[in-house]
């Protein structure tokens, strides 16, 4: 048998160069400063995979529960999956944060688990939607939604044990959360095509080999991921522990990190450039502080998860609240689908944007930053709920996915650097629950109103709201920052 000739050859050589090379790419930018020997560009590149996975289970639900049916029928479904999503959560989030940090010494397999169970989770809940069967569908999506939270729980947990030397936290964050918006935008893009070709059970049949795949990498991640297990840890106390005062003990450097890294990830506050001025002190205010210098702490990292609850509350609004106007025909000037695809753009756009902006933060404070991207979240509510239109409604939808980029982003380094590795997991869970509690709260606020109100009225509901978030969120800030000397 003859083998290929000269020209197929070289044909081909020349395809798999062109195939290549953005992937080559691709690794270039995810391995850069020192991530490629601490394991932080195998994270990225495997939050980035399981992220196209979690668009293409968004996008086969989104065509099973919504656009097949009226609209009056789909609001029913939208709200009965809203709180289904909900409620179990507040069973669930007392114990997936527990179960991560009682299990440190597995995260890879953990994570490897989550992901496998979501392969097999997809191919059932195919079956259900290609039959219709609610019973099976809306069970096993709140079972895929908990483990993408708790794969997200995991991967947040364990990235100051992946830092390079010279990435802050807030940089490492953006971008993972970069690459993962940018994957998961081609996984929306690749499954809104499959679904109008084939229907969605397909797109959910497409994900399954995705997060198989994503689970055999995850176990390929470095091992000093694996933290040692509590009880090999030193003693401490319960209360100590939640109030962020943070042990020595297994803070060091793993064995196999890159020299450096252990230092980083169990630094306090006060060793970093970008600490809020005052807070340092308290991270590491293990060596007989008063009683209230814990409680400062767990000020520093309460504000910051109220600033993205009210911003999250906000992104569920819009989502609803602006997809039911455009399908009831309330929000004119543009054909319903092409409105939707500009509003969707426009969120999509915001994400980038925000996860851009997340490196441009790394010489300010985190919590400055969080304050600042509720104020701008709700400043752009309010400009809209006066000029209403298409344009400023993808304007704010545009805004609020800016916002909640980069306000979770300096969030999460806000608890990566306040919070011990010992209950980190369990705080990220608890993050995680309420982050998805309150965006599913904004959501049945905006499928309501738009049963009731106009366009105006509805953002003019956000936009007190929101205001009156950030008010407050100022008056705690400004009493907490009175009340430093005092503490110190």
């Amino acid at each position: 048998m003859r083998g290929p000739s000269g020209p197929m050859v070289n044909i081909w050589a020349n395809v798999m160069h062109v195939v290549g090379a953005p992937a080559r790419a691709t690794r270039r930018l995810t391995h850069a400063q020192g991530a490629d020997r601490t394991g932080l560009g195998r994270l990225i590149e495997l939050t980035a995979a399981h992220s196209a996975g979690d668009a293409l289970v968004t996008v086969a639900l989104a065509g099973a529960l919504l656009f097949r049916l009226p609209v009056g029928q789909a609001r029913g479904q939208v709200a009965a999956y809203l709180l289904v999503t909900m409620l179990p959560f507040t069973v669930v989030a007392p114990f997936v944060g527990p179960v991560l940090d009682r299990l440190r010494s597995g995260r890879r397999y953990i994570m490897a688990g989550t992901l496998l169970a979501r392969g097999l989770l997809c191919w059932g809940m195919a079956g259900a939607v290609h039959t219709s069967d609610a019973v099976t569908l809306f069970p096993s999506a709140l079972a895929v939604l908990v483990l993408s939270k708790a794969y997200n729980v995991s991967r947040a947990a364990i990235m100051p044990s992946l830092l390079p030397a010279d990435i802050p936290l807030v940089t490492a964050n953006a971008r993972v959360a970069l690459f993962a918006l940018v994957s998961a935008g081609a996984g929306a893009g690749l499954a809104t095509g499959l679904s109008a070709a084939a229907g969605p059970d397909w797109v959910l049949r497409a994900a399954v080999p995705v997060f198989l795949l994503c689970g055999v990498f995850a176990v390929r991640l470095p091992r000093h991921v694996d933290a040692p297990d509590p009880e090999d840890d030193e003693p401490r106390p319960r209360w100590r522990t939640l109030l962020g005062l943070r042990p020595d003990a297994g803070r060091a450097a793993h064995p196999g990190a890159e020299p450096g890294v252990g230092e980083r990830a169990g630094a306090g506050r006060a060793a970093h450039p970008d600490a809020e001025p005052g807070v340092g002190e308290c991270a590491g205010a293990d060596t007989g502080a008063g009683p209230g210098v814990g409680s400062v702490v767990g000020s520093v990292v309460g504000e910051a998860m109220g600033a993205n609850a009210a911003i999250r509350v906000q992104s569920g609004f819009l989502v609803f609240f602006l997809l039911f106007l455009v399908q009831d025909g309330h929000l004119r000037g543009l054909d319903p689908a092409v409105a939707l695809a500009l509003l969707a753009a426009a969120a999509g756009a915001g994400g980038l944007a925000g996860a851009a902006a997340g490196s441009w933060t790394r010489s300010r404070s985190p919590q400055l930053t969080v304050l600042a991207t509720l104020a701008l979240a709700t400043v752009a509510t309010v400009a809209a709920a006066f000029v209403f239109t298409i344009w400023t409604a993808a304007a704010v939808a545009l805004v609020g996915a800016f916002a909640q980029g980069l306000g979770k982003l300096a969030f999460d380094a806000i608890v990566q650097r306040e919070i011990g590795e010992e209950v980190r997991s369990s705080a990220f869970g608890v993050a995680e629950t309420l982050l998805q509690i309150a965006w599913v709260s904004g959501g049945l606020l905006g499928l309501v109103l738009s049963l009731f109100v106009a366009g105006p009225a509805g953002l003019g509901v956000m936009s007190a709201a929101l205001a009156l978030a950030f008010g407050r969120l100022l008056t705690l800030r400004r009493r907490r920052l009175a009340a430093r000397p005092a503490a110190a």
